[in-house]
Protein backbone atom coordinates (compact mmCIF):
# COMPACT_ATOMS: atom_id res chain seq x y z
CA UNK A 1 0.00 0.00 0.00
CA UNK A 2 3.20 2.09 0.00
CA UNK A 3 2.88 4.68 -2.20
CA UNK A 4 5.79 4.74 -4.65
CA UNK A 5 5.20 7.83 -7.13
CA UNK A 6 3.55 11.05 -5.95
CA UNK A 7 1.88 13.29 -8.49
CA UNK A 8 0.57 16.19 -5.89
CA UNK A 9 -2.23 18.74 -6.67
CA UNK A 10 -3.85 22.04 -5.22
CA UNK A 11 -7.32 22.13 -4.07
CA UNK A 12 -8.11 26.43 -6.01
CA UNK A 13 -11.09 26.09 -3.37
CA UNK A 14 -11.95 23.93 -0.12
CA UNK A 15 -12.78 20.55 -0.81
CA UNK A 16 -16.14 20.19 1.09
CA UNK A 17 -17.01 16.61 1.03
CA UNK A 18 -16.67 14.14 3.69
CA UNK A 19 -15.74 10.65 4.08
CA UNK A 20 -19.85 9.70 3.55
CA UNK A 21 -20.46 12.22 1.03
CA UNK A 22 -17.40 10.83 -1.01
CA UNK A 23 -18.75 7.63 -0.93
CA UNK A 24 -21.56 8.23 -1.81
CA UNK A 25 -20.79 10.17 -5.22
CA UNK A 26 -18.15 7.20 -6.13
CA UNK A 27 -21.02 4.83 -5.30
CA UNK A 28 -22.62 6.29 -8.74
CA UNK A 29 -19.28 4.55 -10.75
CA UNK A 30 -17.89 1.17 -9.08
CA UNK A 31 -16.10 -1.01 -10.92
CA UNK A 32 -17.34 -3.28 -13.36
CA UNK A 33 -15.35 -5.93 -15.21
CA UNK A 34 -15.07 -5.79 -19.45
CA UNK A 35 -17.81 -7.57 -21.17
CA UNK A 36 -16.97 -9.22 -24.55
CA UNK A 37 -17.19 -6.07 -26.40
CA UNK A 38 -15.49 -3.83 -24.48
CA UNK A 39 -11.80 -2.52 -24.55
CA UNK A 40 -11.16 -1.20 -21.37
CA UNK A 41 -13.45 -0.26 -17.94
CA UNK A 42 -12.52 2.11 -14.96
CA UNK A 43 -14.06 2.46 -11.62
CA UNK A 44 -13.67 2.99 -8.01
CA UNK A 45 -13.33 -0.10 -5.53
CA UNK A 46 -12.62 -0.18 -1.91
CA UNK A 47 -8.73 0.88 -1.49
CA UNK A 48 -8.79 -1.10 1.62
CA UNK A 49 -9.78 -4.46 -0.31
CA UNK A 50 -9.57 -3.89 -3.57
CA UNK A 51 -9.73 -7.32 -4.90
CA UNK A 52 -13.71 -7.58 -3.11
CA UNK A 53 -16.07 -6.35 -5.39
CA UNK A 54 -18.68 -6.46 -2.58
CA UNK A 55 -17.23 -4.13 -0.37
CA UNK A 56 -19.08 -1.13 -0.78
CA UNK A 57 -16.45 1.68 1.56
CA UNK A 58 -14.71 3.08 -1.53
CA UNK A 59 -13.42 5.73 1.03
CA UNK A 60 -10.78 4.75 3.74
CA UNK A 61 -10.67 7.78 6.07
CA UNK A 62 -7.74 8.57 8.78
CA UNK A 63 -6.01 11.49 9.72
CA UNK A 64 -7.89 13.43 8.56
CA UNK A 65 -7.62 12.25 4.35
CA UNK A 66 -9.32 10.38 2.16
CA UNK A 67 -8.03 7.23 0.45
CA UNK A 68 -9.88 6.44 -2.74
CA UNK A 69 -8.71 3.56 -5.15
CA UNK A 70 -9.74 3.35 -9.00
CA UNK A 71 -9.21 -0.07 -11.06
CA UNK A 72 -8.76 -0.07 -14.90
CA UNK A 73 -9.03 -3.27 -16.52
CA UNK A 74 -8.05 -3.84 -20.03
CA UNK A 75 -8.86 -5.85 -23.15
CA UNK A 76 -4.93 -7.45 -23.86
CA UNK A 77 -4.75 -7.32 -27.80
CA UNK A 78 -0.90 -7.33 -28.90
CA UNK A 79 -0.78 -5.50 -32.56
CA UNK A 80 0.84 -8.28 -34.08
CA UNK A 81 -1.95 -10.27 -33.55
CA UNK A 82 -4.24 -7.52 -35.01
CA UNK A 83 -2.09 -7.18 -37.85
CA UNK A 84 -1.85 -10.48 -39.10
CA UNK A 85 -5.79 -10.95 -38.65
CA UNK A 86 -5.68 -8.05 -40.64
CA UNK A 87 -3.77 -8.78 -43.10
CA UNK A 88 -5.49 -12.25 -43.41
CA UNK A 89 -8.69 -10.54 -44.14
CA UNK A 90 -6.79 -8.35 -46.42
CA UNK A 91 -5.40 -11.16 -48.44
CA UNK A 92 -9.44 -12.98 -48.34
CA UNK A 93 -11.71 -10.71 -50.03
CA UNK A 94 -8.31 -9.30 -52.41
CA UNK A 95 -8.22 -12.93 -53.64
CA UNK A 96 -12.25 -13.46 -53.60
CA UNK A 97 -13.37 -10.21 -55.45
CA UNK A 98 -9.39 -9.22 -57.16
CA UNK A 99 -9.26 -6.24 -56.22
CA UNK A 100 -7.02 -3.73 -54.07
CA UNK A 101 -7.84 -2.42 -50.62
CA UNK A 102 -7.53 1.01 -50.19
CA UNK A 103 -6.59 3.09 -46.84
CA UNK A 104 -10.36 3.57 -45.91
CA UNK A 105 -11.77 0.08 -46.28
CA UNK A 106 -8.69 -1.07 -44.67
CA UNK A 107 -9.36 0.70 -41.25
CA UNK A 108 -13.06 -0.44 -41.40
CA UNK A 109 -11.81 -3.96 -41.69
CA UNK A 110 -8.55 -3.23 -39.13
CA UNK A 111 -12.14 -2.62 -36.59
CA UNK A 112 -14.06 -5.27 -37.40
CA UNK A 113 -11.19 -7.69 -36.18
CA UNK A 114 -10.77 -5.98 -33.20
CA UNK A 115 -14.44 -6.50 -32.68
CA UNK A 116 -13.89 -10.22 -33.02
CA UNK A 117 -10.87 -10.58 -31.26
CA UNK A 118 -12.06 -8.97 -28.21
CA UNK A 119 -14.22 -11.64 -26.65
CA UNK A 120 -10.88 -13.58 -26.68
CA UNK A 121 -8.49 -11.19 -25.53
CA UNK A 122 -7.34 -11.53 -22.32
CA UNK A 123 -7.58 -8.76 -19.70
CA UNK A 124 -5.45 -6.59 -17.19
CA UNK A 125 -6.01 -4.64 -14.70
CA UNK A 126 -4.43 -2.13 -12.59
CA UNK A 127 -4.90 -0.03 -9.51
CA UNK A 128 -4.16 3.84 -9.20
CA UNK A 129 -4.28 4.96 -5.54
CA UNK A 130 -4.83 8.59 -4.19
CA UNK A 131 -5.36 10.18 -0.84
CA UNK A 132 -7.11 13.66 -0.11
CA UNK A 133 -6.00 15.85 2.52
CA UNK A 134 -8.97 18.41 3.14
CA UNK A 135 -6.72 20.25 5.88
CA UNK A 136 -3.37 20.80 3.83
CA UNK A 137 -5.41 21.36 0.56
CA UNK A 138 -4.13 18.81 -1.60
CA UNK A 139 -4.76 15.65 -3.32
CA UNK A 140 -1.76 13.52 -3.73
CA UNK A 141 -2.11 10.29 -6.63
CA UNK A 142 0.34 7.30 -6.30
CA UNK A 143 1.25 7.60 -10.05
CA UNK A 144 4.90 8.00 -11.72
CA UNK A 145 2.41 9.40 -15.18
CA UNK A 146 0.96 12.80 -15.35
CA UNK A 147 -1.43 11.01 -18.17
CA UNK A 148 -2.90 7.81 -15.72
CA UNK A 149 -3.27 11.00 -12.90
CA UNK A 150 -5.18 12.91 -14.98
CA UNK A 151 -7.18 9.78 -15.86
CA UNK A 152 -8.25 9.56 -12.00
CA UNK A 153 -8.62 13.19 -11.52
CA UNK A 154 -11.21 13.24 -14.49
CA UNK A 155 -13.07 10.48 -12.93
CA UNK A 156 -13.53 11.59 -9.60
CA UNK A 157 -14.25 15.09 -11.77
CA UNK A 158 -16.79 12.82 -13.55
CA UNK A 159 -18.23 11.31 -10.25
CA UNK A 160 -18.63 14.33 -7.79
CA UNK A 161 -19.38 16.95 -10.64
CA UNK A 162 -16.37 19.60 -9.75
CA UNK A 163 -12.94 18.92 -9.10
CA UNK A 164 -10.99 22.44 -8.77
CA UNK A 165 -7.46 21.25 -9.11
CA UNK A 166 -4.08 21.99 -10.49
CA UNK A 167 -0.65 20.98 -9.89
CA UNK A 168 1.11 22.17 -7.24
CA UNK A 169 3.69 24.71 -8.10
CA UNK A 170 5.95 25.84 -5.85
CA UNK A 171 7.41 29.48 -5.82
CA UNK A 172 11.33 28.69 -6.98
CA UNK A 173 10.98 26.58 -10.01
CA UNK A 174 12.26 23.21 -9.02
CA UNK A 175 14.80 23.30 -11.59
CA UNK A 176 16.29 26.10 -10.81
CA UNK A 177 16.46 25.08 -6.75
CA UNK A 178 17.92 22.10 -7.71
CA UNK A 179 20.76 23.37 -9.75
CA UNK A 180 21.69 25.88 -6.66
CA UNK A 181 21.61 22.92 -4.02
CA UNK A 182 23.80 20.85 -6.61
CA UNK A 183 25.92 23.47 -7.36
CA UNK A 184 26.41 24.72 -3.77
CA UNK A 185 27.10 21.36 -2.63
CA UNK A 186 23.90 21.63 -0.05
CA UNK A 187 20.73 20.77 0.30
CA UNK A 188 17.67 22.52 2.11
CA UNK A 189 17.32 21.83 5.81
CA UNK A 190 16.26 18.44 6.60
CA UNK A 191 17.49 17.21 3.62
CA UNK A 192 20.82 15.30 2.31
CA UNK A 193 21.55 15.40 -1.39
CA UNK A 194 21.92 12.00 -3.05
CA UNK A 195 24.07 10.05 -5.66
CA UNK A 196 21.83 10.85 -8.51
CA UNK A 197 20.88 13.19 -10.84
CA UNK A 198 20.01 14.52 -14.61
CA UNK A 199 21.70 16.87 -16.34
CA UNK A 200 20.25 18.72 -18.78
CA UNK A 201 21.09 21.86 -21.61
CA UNK A 202 18.49 24.07 -21.68
CA UNK A 203 19.28 25.21 -25.05
CA UNK A 204 19.69 22.01 -26.64
CA UNK A 205 16.66 19.46 -25.69
CA UNK A 206 18.47 16.10 -26.78
CA UNK A 207 21.50 17.01 -24.78
CA UNK A 208 21.49 15.35 -20.95
CA UNK A 209 23.67 13.30 -18.92
CA UNK A 210 22.27 11.20 -16.49
CA UNK A 211 24.39 10.52 -13.46
CA UNK A 212 23.75 7.48 -11.20
CA UNK A 213 25.95 6.48 -7.55
CA UNK A 214 28.24 9.54 -8.33
CA UNK A 215 29.44 12.13 -5.52
CA UNK A 216 27.39 15.21 -6.51
CA UNK A 217 29.58 17.41 -4.75
CA UNK A 218 32.04 16.12 -7.25
CA UNK A 219 34.68 18.73 -9.51
CA UNK A 220 33.30 17.45 -12.43
CA UNK A 221 29.62 17.64 -11.76
CA UNK A 222 29.93 21.46 -11.07
CA UNK A 223 32.00 21.63 -14.29
CA UNK A 224 28.82 20.69 -16.04
CA UNK A 225 26.74 23.20 -14.24
CA UNK A 226 29.24 25.83 -15.33
CA UNK A 227 28.54 25.37 -18.90
CA UNK A 228 25.16 26.22 -18.50
CA UNK A 229 23.65 22.72 -17.89
CA UNK A 230 20.62 22.30 -15.13
CA UNK A 231 19.98 19.87 -13.07
CA UNK A 232 15.90 18.54 -14.08
CA UNK A 233 16.31 14.98 -12.05
CA UNK A 234 17.66 14.95 -8.34
CA UNK A 235 17.91 11.98 -5.57
CA UNK A 236 17.23 13.08 -2.30
CA UNK A 237 17.36 11.68 1.11
CA UNK A 238 14.77 13.02 3.59
CA UNK A 239 16.21 13.06 7.06
CA UNK A 240 13.17 11.37 8.38
CA UNK A 241 13.74 8.62 6.67
CA UNK A 242 12.65 8.68 2.97
CA UNK A 243 14.77 8.84 -0.46
CA UNK A 244 13.33 9.91 -3.67
CA UNK A 245 13.97 11.41 -7.00
CA UNK A 246 12.69 14.89 -7.48
CA UNK A 247 11.85 16.18 -10.86
CA UNK A 248 11.47 19.65 -12.32
CA UNK A 249 7.91 19.03 -12.49
CA UNK A 250 7.54 18.59 -8.35
CA UNK A 251 6.73 15.16 -9.31
CA UNK A 252 8.32 12.87 -6.73
CA UNK A 253 9.55 9.26 -8.26
CA UNK A 254 10.87 6.38 -6.88
CA UNK A 255 9.81 6.82 -3.41
CA UNK A 256 11.76 4.24 -0.43
CA UNK A 257 10.59 4.41 2.91
CA UNK A 258 13.09 3.42 5.42
CA UNK A 259 12.77 0.14 7.46
CA UNK A 260 12.27 1.82 11.27
CA UNK A 261 9.39 4.05 9.21
CA UNK A 262 7.77 1.26 8.20
CA UNK A 263 8.16 -0.59 11.52
CA UNK A 264 6.00 1.94 12.70
CA UNK A 265 3.15 0.44 11.24
CA UNK A 266 4.03 -3.19 12.81
CA UNK A 267 4.47 -2.13 16.26
CA UNK A 268 0.45 -1.83 16.73
CA UNK A 269 -0.95 -5.36 16.56
CA UNK A 270 -3.77 -5.31 13.79
CA UNK A 271 -6.81 -7.91 13.88
CA UNK A 272 -7.74 -8.12 9.84
CA UNK A 273 -6.29 -6.92 6.47
CA UNK A 274 -8.47 -3.48 6.69
CA UNK A 275 -7.33 -2.82 10.18
CA UNK A 276 -3.59 -3.30 8.92
CA UNK A 277 -3.95 -1.04 5.89
CA UNK A 278 -5.43 2.08 8.34
CA UNK A 279 -2.33 1.69 10.29
CA UNK A 280 -0.12 1.97 7.01
CA UNK A 281 -2.29 4.72 5.74
CA UNK A 282 -1.81 6.39 9.18
CA UNK A 283 1.84 6.02 9.35
CA UNK A 284 2.17 6.77 5.55
CA UNK A 285 0.04 10.56 5.63
CA UNK A 286 1.93 11.49 8.45
CA UNK A 287 5.66 11.24 7.17
CA UNK A 288 4.42 12.29 3.49
CA UNK A 289 2.77 15.53 5.17
CA UNK A 290 5.91 16.29 7.02
CA UNK A 291 7.81 15.45 3.88
CA UNK A 292 6.07 17.66 1.71
CA UNK A 293 5.91 20.37 4.08
CA UNK A 294 9.77 20.51 4.51
CA UNK A 295 10.27 19.92 0.82
CA UNK A 296 8.01 23.31 -0.37
CA UNK A 297 9.91 25.21 2.56
CA UNK A 298 13.03 24.79 0.74
CA UNK A 299 11.69 25.61 -2.50
CA UNK A 300 9.87 28.74 -1.41
CA UNK A 301 6.46 27.72 -0.63
CA UNK A 302 3.65 27.46 -2.79
CA UNK A 303 3.07 29.58 -5.82
CA UNK A 304 -1.44 30.42 -5.44
CA UNK A 305 -1.08 32.55 -8.53
CA UNK A 306 -2.21 29.83 -10.84
CA UNK A 307 -6.16 28.91 -11.60
CA UNK A 308 -7.93 25.83 -11.98
CA UNK A 309 -9.79 24.99 -14.66
CA UNK A 310 -13.31 25.42 -13.40
CA UNK A 311 -12.05 28.93 -12.11
CA UNK A 312 -10.96 30.09 -15.55
CA UNK A 313 -13.95 28.84 -17.08
CA UNK A 314 -16.16 30.52 -13.96
CA UNK A 315 -14.37 34.07 -14.57
CA UNK A 316 -14.99 33.76 -18.37
CA UNK A 317 -18.57 32.91 -18.00
CA UNK A 318 -18.64 35.85 -15.49
CA UNK A 319 -16.91 38.35 -17.70
CA UNK A 320 -19.32 37.60 -20.70
CA UNK A 321 -22.65 37.71 -18.47
CA UNK A 322 -20.93 41.55 -17.10
CA UNK A 323 -20.42 42.61 -20.89
CA UNK A 324 -23.54 41.16 -21.90
CA UNK A 325 -25.85 43.45 -18.81
CA UNK A 326 -23.23 46.57 -19.71
CA UNK A 327 -24.52 45.88 -23.76
CA UNK A 328 -27.95 45.91 -23.00
CA UNK A 329 -28.31 48.51 -20.45
CA UNK A 330 -25.94 50.96 -23.54
CA UNK A 331 -28.02 50.30 -26.12
CA UNK A 332 -31.07 50.09 -24.60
Amino acid sequence: MWFKNLRIYRFTQPFTLDANSLNEALSESTFTPCNSQDISRYGWVSPSQPKNGDDENLVHASQGCLMICAKKQEKVLPAAVINEALEERVAEISEAEGRSIYRKERQNLKDDVVMALLPRAFTRSSLQFAYISPEKGYIVINSASANKAEELLSALRESIGSLPVIPLVSKQLPHQAMTQWVTDATAPQQFELGEECELADPKESTSVIRCKYQDLKSTEINNHLKTGMIVTKLALNWLQGVDFILDDQLAIKRLRFADEVKEKATEAESEDSVEQFDIEFSVMAIELSALIDNLLLGLGGISMESLSVEEIVARVEKSETTVTGVDEVTFT
